[in-house]
């Protein structure tokens, strides 16, 4: 049967990680097909919902400057941007990871992140400081933490749209409403995908393929089967079109699964939110200035050490831990003495909010909560504050809690100065960990380990990279790396096989 389409790379998905494995494979001579199972207006996959964070291995302002070439002069005057070696990258990876991190994986993605933030920038994507959510002031000064200290301007939104507009501006050619449902393989490897194009199947042939259509967290049912019970009730952070068909259709030729089948991305997602993501609102129905506040559930107890960490460094793996609790829900609290540290997203309009007074008539607005249970607690909490230790929200400044069951490591206030606001959260999930098993050519394997000729992955759909957890910025970064990679070996795979 003649394909109604043919072309050298085909790629699958029309986010981040395939936009880049498009623009890379072109830039090596390819003729690129991208096949977006979304309309037009809902492309972008997961990145048209992020807030545009990249977290990179820079040796300081001079690295920087090679991303973000219009700081001015007040900027670097005001701002200690500090450092983020490679090592530092690295071991944060293993650390957050567990050490499960397939330690090439997180190799590739460290040496390669700056040369990536440099590339993408001359594919016309813009970056700026993040000062609203990674910096704060103190004496006179900005001073970044966590090691996340770029992002894109107009953030996810931003990062499709100047994808989209320079994939435009090279020749690539992207087809919308056109779902890949299986691949074109023999016993050579694989040669195209099979697409339903406005609900007509239609074949694309290909001499190689990139899959980077996302991870499956928007399938309910391979969500509750790999991640178990209550995962069905979760929020979908994202689109709603990722449903693990790039994963499934290369199981279904034999290709290895790998990585974290059990784990997933998830944070603490606004109470009322709708079931998947909606991009008028974009990335603010997350709630992740907790650090600065307590978190309680139904019994109106704290479970979680809200300050163990950065919020970069524990915020994907608290949704979880969320799900878990009564009634999937809990509340988060702040007084007067930290709410002007809270991010924007605490500030829109589609919120589950309540505001007291006092403690007492906090107690008896916080939905699903033992009013009774949660003065009892926050009373004790209170006592438990290290109050000699000072504050400062730049650093991981000690100040504790003691003798508490569940204790706080850092940033613990306490709850005493009213008005106090409180926000209704659950479980909101981005996306899921496990995947498909690849080398550092992002060629991905069989279940003998061996190389399927002519299909390559990139994006969330990649296994072994992130188990348990994941530091803030990395998934992007990882798709826009990972991506360039496979996109130029899917080219010069293509170039062999003419």
């Amino acid at each position: 049967m003649k394909p109604e389409f043919e072309t050298d790379v085909v790629v699958v998905g029309a986010g981040n990680a395939a936009m880049c494995a498009a623009l890379s494979a072109r830039e090596h001579g390819a003729r690129v097909i991208v096949l977006e199972r979304a309309p037009f207006k809902e492309r972008g996959g997961n990145s048209a919902f992020t807030a545009g964070a990249m977290r990179f291995a820079y040796n300081g302002l001079e690295d920087l400057m090679k991303v973000v070439t219009d700081l001015t002069e007040e900027e670097i005057a005001n701002t200690d941007f500090g450092s983020y070696p490679a090592e530092t990258f690295f071991e944060d990876m293993c650390r957050v990871t567990q050490n499960r991190t397939d330690p090439e994986l997180a190799d590739l993605l460290v040496r390669k992140s700056l040369e990536t933030m440099i590339w993408l920038k001359g594919k016309k994507v813009r970056f700026a400081p993040i000062y609203g959510r990674q910096a704060f002031k103190v004496d006179g000064k900005f001073k970044f933490w966590g090691g996340l200290t770029i992002e894109v301007v107009g953030g996810g939104p931003g990062l499709v749209n100047q994808l989209h507009e320079t994939a435009e501006k090279e020749g690539i050619t992207v087809m919308y409403d056109s779902q890949a449902v299986e691949l074109i393989h023999d016993d050579r490897g694989v040669h195209g995908v099979v697409i339903k194009q406005n609900g007509v199947t239609k074949r694309v042939a290909a001499k190689a393929v990139v899959l980077a259509s996302g991870g499956f967290q928007a399938n309910t049912e391979m969500r509750t089967k790999y991640l178990g019970p209550n995962w069905d009730i979760a929020k979908v952070r994202g689109t709603r079109y990722n449903t693990g068909d790039g994963i499934r259709m290369a199981l279904k030729i034999g290709a290895s699964p790998a990585g974290n089948w059990s784990g997933c991305h998830a944070v603490g997602w606004d109470l009322n939110a709708p079931e998947f993501g909606d991009l008028a609102v974009g990335d603010g129905f997350q709630k992740h200035s907790y650090p600065f506040g307590i978190m309680v559930n139904a019994k109106g107890v704290r479970f979680v050490d809200e300050g163990a960490d950065f919020r970069n460094y524990t915020y994907a793996k608290y949704g979880r831990v969320i799900l878990e609790q009564e009634g999937h829900f809990a509340w988060q609290i702040f007084d007067q003495k930290v709410v002007h540290l809270l991010r924007d997203e605490y500030r829109i309009k589609q919120v589950t909010k309540v505001r007291a007074n006092t403690l007492e008539e906090l107690a008896y607005k916080l939905e699903g909560v033992d009013p009774e249970g949660f003065l009892r607690y926050i009373h004790e909490y209170n006592k438990a504050v290290r109050t000699d230790i000072p504050f400062n929200p730049n650093i991981k400044d000690g100040r504790c809690t003691v003798g508490l069951a569940v204790p706080k490591s850092n940033w613990a206030n306490t709850i005493d100065q009213g008005p106090f606001e409180a926000y209704a959260v659950t479980c909101g999930i981005t996306f899921t960990f496990g995947g498909l098993r690849v080398d550092t050519n992002l060629e991905v394997k069989d279940t003998s380990y061996k190389s399927i000729p002519g299909l390559y992955a990139a994006g969330e759909l990649v296994g072994g990279l992130f188990y348990h957890n994941y530091p803030g910025g990395t998934g992007l970064m990882a798709g826009s790396t990972f991506g360039k990679i496979a996109g130029a070996n899917a080219a010069k795979f293509a170039q062999k096989s003419r």
